[in-house]
């Protein structure tokens, strides 16, 4: 076996070096005091936090709990989130880019001491996180964001090399970040939440929210979480009611490898400035270094067969850093806002029991746990300086209207080529672990041909509002380019938007 090569499976390290609890499904209807719907960070940690203050809480998730985004993440506690700040600072004033910054800084000091309370070896550990450049187009980038940074008074220099050896132009190091294992921190909070009489639930998946006194969160099976607050943490808010978030933000799509390399890791948590993008970092693995690469952003259901960005992935491993192996390789999704900060609070003004977080923008940690802290606070009516800054009923005008424009113009060009594209009745050449678009009747179909020969067909009109979904040869499903909702080879929801199955079609039904 070649070591070199991709793994066929997708599987996240952070899942795969730690067993994480099992809960069953919920199976009645209950009352609590707050709802949680999502088992990642921001609904782990709001669990975490509320229970300590003797609030009794019930999270349930549609799958398993840390098995999203949180569970797929590269795991950088940092405030360095790209060339952010001289961009808030031009459009939003140094006063709500300050804000940005100390709720990323309060973010990674909650981490660290919730760490140090219950004593948790989750791999944590301080790096400097690197900002790079090899490109001239990106110098002045580099030297405004520096520019900000000085403005902001973060510990930072702009210098022309790093640690880490790959060619260069200009660095921008922001000092005394970090990283962890982040399933070994959130198991600690699973653990510390239970013994405080929080209760989970697994393979229990929300459909809607109802009012009468209190709101309830209904399940798909039926049953009914009556609470007084209800927390969406499930990435994309499984709850919109009129409140329009999938015009308001757009899914990309990231990847991951974990290699080994011949050399030693220098320390550092590393991102280029230019596209594609490059992420760098390491993480203890047995007594080897796991190398974590990462990038090759793209919006979701857009662009070339996904296994070609891990096949760029492991290119820039083989040229820069002498792989030796690739062990693993997975892949996440992030949403983004059209202002780029994260959607942190009630869902809209008339419904201010139903708090939401999203909008991370790949800094889930970060962005996740001050998202946590935030919705706790407005729970027990403390307050919260940030309240303002990330309210979901914001709409700043600059850029928030060309953003919305182009963004909205995207899921339009999406949802007429869908419809219009032309497919080809490829069935025969089919080989297994293939996936093609045919049409039965006129209606568009996508079928599967899984390893056992074994077919897979579904109707490739996504359940949300309508488009085409596209296969995704990497992680095997069927991805919708307009809002990013993504669906199993058998059609079941793994993202929303969408919370309906695509709808399955008989096999049988190709032959006719």
């Amino acid at each position: 076996m070649d070591k070199s090569q991709i793994p066929s499976e997708s599987t996240s390290f952070w899942r795969d070096t730690l067993s994480l609890p099992k809960f069953r499904p919920l199976d009645t209807s209950i009352k609590t005091d707050v709802g949680i719907v999502g088992g990642g960070i921001v609904g782990i940690t709001a669990a975490y936090l509320l229970s300590k203050q003797n609030i009794k809480v019930t999270l349930i998730d549609a799958d398993e709990l840390l098995n999203g985004t949180t569970g797929h993440t590269t795991a950088k506690i940092t405030a360095q989130h790209g060339l952010i700040y001289d961009e808030l600072i031009r459009h939003m004033g140094i006063e709500n880019a300050g804000l940005y910054l100390k709720a990323a800084d309060e973010a990674k000091q909650l981490i660290e001491e919730i760490i140090k309370t219950h004593h948790i070896d989750c791999n944590y550990k301080k790096e400097d996180a690197f900002i790079y450049t090899n490109s001239d187009k990106w110098l002045d980038n580099l030297e405004n964001e520096y520019n900000a940074y000085r403005q902001l008074n973060i510990n930072s220099t702009l210098s022309e090399t790093m640690p880490l050896d790959i060619p260069v132009k200009s660095v921008l190091q922001m000092k005394d970040q970090a990283q962890f294992h982040p399933l070994k921190y959130l198991l600690t909070l699973i653990e510390e939440s239970c013994n405080q009489d929080a209760a989970y639930y697994e393979h229990t998946t929300a459909i809607d929210i109802e009012y009468n006194k209190y709101p309830s969160i209904v399940t798909k099976e039926g049953h009914r979480i009556t609470c007084k607050y209800v927390i969406c943490a499930t990435h994309f808010p499984f709850y919109d009611r009129d409140s329009y978030y999938f015009a308001r933000m757009y899914a990309e799509r990231a990847y991951v490898l974990g290699i080994q390399s011949r050399k030693p890791y220098p320390g550092g948590m590393y991102i280029n400035a230019e596209t594609p993008t490059r992420s760098i970092r390491s993480t203890k693995w047995g007594g080897s270094d796991l190398w974590l690469i990462g990038g090759e952003n793209h919006k979701t259901g857009q662009g070339k067969s996904t296994l070609h960005h891990y096949k760029a992935l492991q290119q820039f491993a083989e040229q820069n850093f002498e792989m030796k192996s690739c062990d693993y390789r997975w892949s996440a999704q992030d949403l983004t806002t059209l202002d780029k900060l994260p959607y942190i609070g009630p869902i809209k003004k008339s419904e201010d029991a139903v708090l939401v977080a999203t909008g991370f923008r790949k800094w889930g940690m970060t962005n996740g746990t001050v998202a946590a802290k935030i919705i706790s606070s407005q729970i027990v009516e403390q307050h919260s300086d940030y309240t303002a800054l990330f309210t979901p009923t914001r709409f700043q005008a600059d850029p928030s209207i060309r953003k919305f424009a182009q963004t909205n113009m995207d899921v339009a060009k999406h949802m007429i080529q869908g419809k219009l594209d032309n497919t080809e009745n490829q069935l025969n050449q089919l080989a297994p672990d293939q996936a093609t678009v045919t049409r039965i009747n006129g209606n568009r179909t996508g079928v599967y041909k899984d390893k056992e020969n074994q077919l897979h067909v579904v109707d490739t009109t996504c359940t949300h509002l309508g488009c085409e979904v596209e296969w995704n040869s990497g992680e095997r499903s069927w991805d919708c380019p307009c809002h990013g909702s993504r669906f199993s080879y058998t059609g079941e929801v793994i993202e929303g938007p969408a919370n309906k199955s695509l709808k399955q079609i008989d096999p049988a039904k190709l032959n006719k």
